[in-house]
C-alpha cells in the first residue's frame, strides 16, 4: 500500500484513542419513545414548520419548508405524534424551534421517489433538487447544504472531487466502519455527486490507520480509472479541507476560501452515503451515524441513530454513564462542543458523543507563555498561533488578519502542544467573532 506524504503538513501525532470502537460494526439504535427534531439543522437560516400539535405524522414526512434556496428541510426520524412544536436546547448551546414527536408503535414510512436511472437525465439540477428536498448536508460536521456545495459559482473551473475519508479527529470511528460495511453504498454517492459537477476525476482520501477501509474502498474502484484510492499518513488534522487539496492536488486555498476557489469540490464520505441513500432509495436524512465512546461508558459502539434521539438515550444503550461528574463533547476532542445537558438531541451536525471521566476532562489553569514557540512548528497552516491568541486576547482586532486570521481552521494543535496550557484556540475564536 503506497502512502502519500509530501512533508507539507506539520500538525501532530496523538493519542487517537479509536481502539475501542474501530473493530465495532455499525448497529441500529433502539427506537426511541421520543425524538427532538430542530428546523435549523445546516449552515444557513431555519425553515417553517409544516406540522401543529397533535398531527400524526410518517417517518421520512417533511416537516419544514423555506423558500430560501439555500435552506434544506428536516424530516421526521420516526412515526408518531407531534407533542410540541417549540424551542428546545440544542448542541449548539441555544434554544431553536424544534418539532417533537412521541413514538407509536406502528410505525409508516414516506420514502421520496427513487431515481434509480440518474445517468440518463438531461438536467443535474435535477438531481441537486433532489438532494436539497432530501435535506442532505455535508455530514463531516459542517453542515453546508449540499445542492449549494454542487452548485459552485465557478463551476466551470472544478476539475476534481475529493471525497474525505481521513476521519482524524481522536475516538470517531464512524466514516472507517461505514467504508468498511459499505463501500459500495460510498463508491456510487461519489459517481453521482462526479455525475453531478461534470467531473471526470475523483479521490478519496483516508489515512492509513484504517487498512480495511482502503482494501473495501478498492475492491468497488478496481477498473474505475477515473477514481482513486489515497492513502495518506496518519497525522492530525489531516483531514482538513485546505490541506487535503494541497497534499493531493498541490493548490493552496486562499485565506477566507473555499477549495472551489482553486477548483475542487470536497464532501465527507457519510455525505456520499446519504447522497446514494437519497437518489437510489428515496431515503431523506432522517438517520446519522454517531460513534458513542470515552472512558466514561462501559459499552462504546457506533450507532445509525435517527436523528432527534437523546444525547442521554444512546448513552444509555452503552451501559450509561460510570462517572456524572465528567464532560460531554459533541464531536471529537479537539474541535468538538461541551455540553451541558444530556437531553440534547442528535442532529445532522453530530459526528459523535464523547463522554469523559472527570479525571480526563478537569482543566489546568494556564501558565504564563514561555515562548518555546510549540504552537509555530506545529501549526499545520504555518500561522503564530502565540500572536494571533494574544492579539485576540487583548482586543486589538484590527492587526489579526494581517497575521493571516482568517487562514486559521481552528483545529486546536497549538493548545494541544502547549506546554503551559493556555487556551490558544479558544481565545482565536473569540478574535474572530470580535471581527
Amino acid at each position: 500500500m503506497k502512502v502519500r506524504d509530501k512533508n507539507i503538513l506539520r500538525g501532530i501525532h496523538i493519542n487517537d484513542g479509536k481502539e475501542t470502537t474501530f473493530n465495532r460494526s455499525i448497529v441500529r439504535a433502539s427506537p426511541p419513545s421520543e425524538v427532538v427534531i430542530p428546523l435549523l439543522q445546516h449552515h444557513g437560516k431555519p425553515g417553517q414548520p409544516l406540522v401543529k400539535k397533535g398531527e400524526r405524522v410518517r417517518k421520512g414526512q417533511k416537516l419544514s419548508e423555506s423558500k430560501s434556496p439555500g435552506a434544506v428541510p428536516v424530516h421526521a426520524s420516526i412515526s408518531g405524534t407531534v407533542t410540541a412544536v417549540e424551542p428546545r436546547l440544542t448542541i449548539r448551546g441555544k434554544r431553536e424551534m424544534a418539532v417533537v414527536i412521541k413514538s407509536e408503535k406502528r410505525a409508516t414510512f414516506s420514502p421520496l421517489p427513487p431515481l434509480t436511472r440518474y445517468r440518463h437525465l438531461p438536467e443535474n439540477k435535477v438531481l441537486r433538487a433532489i438532494l436539497q428536498e432530501a435535506g442532505i448536508v455535508g455530514l463531516g460536521g459542517a453542515a453546508f447544504p449540499t445542492h449549494l456545495k454542487l452548485s459552485p459559482r465557478n463551476k466551470q473551473h472544478v476539475d476534481a472531487v475529493i471525497l474525505n475519508g481521513c476521519e482524524c479527529e481522536p475516538y470517531l470511528t464512524g466514516d472507517d466502519r461505514l467504508m468498511q460495511e459499505a463501500p459500495e453504498k460510498v463508491v456510487a454517492g461519489m459517481e453521482i455527486i462526479m455525475k453531478i459537477l461534470k467531473v471526470n476525476q475523483g479521490y478519496i482520501a483516508v489515512e492509513d490507520n484504517k487498512p480495511n477501509a482502503i482494501a473495501s474502498l478498492k475492491k468497488f474502484t478496481y477498473g474505475k480509472e477515473n477514481l482513486k484510492i489515497i492513502p495518506l499518513k496518519t497525522r492530525y488534522p489531516q483531514g482538513a479541507e485546505k490541506i487535503l487539496v494541497k497534499i493531493l492536488l498541490g493548490r493552496e486555498v486562499p485565506g477566507g476560501g473555499l477549495p472551489a476557489d482553486v477548483g475542487v469540490i470536497i464532501h465527507n464520505v457519510e455525505t456520499a452515503w446519504a447522497i446514494n441513500n437519497a437518489v437510489y432509495k428515496g431515503i431523506p436524512l432522517i438517520e446519522k451515524i454517531v460513534t458513542v465512546t470515552g472512558n466514561n461508558v462501559p459499552k462504546p459502539a457506533n450507532f445509525l441513530a435517527p436523528i432527534g434521539i437523546s444525547f442521554q438515550a444512546l448513552l444509555e444503550q452503552c451501559g450509561g454513564l460510570l462517572d456524572y461528574k465528567g464532560k460531554i463533547i459533541a464531536g471529537g476532542p479537539m474541535m468538538g462542543r461541551t455540553q451541558c445537558s444530556l437531553e440534547v438531541p442528535v442532529t445532522k451536525e453530530t459526528k459523535a458523543i464523547l463522554a469523559l471521566p472527570e479525571k480526563e476532562a478537569a482543566l489546568k489553569e494556564p501558565g504564563p507563555c514561555i515562548r518555546c514557540g510549540r504552537c509555530v512548528e506545529h501549526c499545520p497552516m504555518g500561522l503564530l498561533p502565540v500572536f494571533l491568541a494574544e492579539l485576540s486576547r487583548i482586543q486589538k482586532c484590527q492587526d489579526l488578519e494581517r497575521l493571516k486570521l482568517s487562514y486559521c481552521m481552528e483545529c486546536g494543535s497549538c493548545a494541544y502542544v502547549c506546554p503551559a496550557k493556555r487556551p490558544l484556540v479558544q481565545w482565536i475564536r473569540l478574535g474572530k467573532n470580535r471581527r
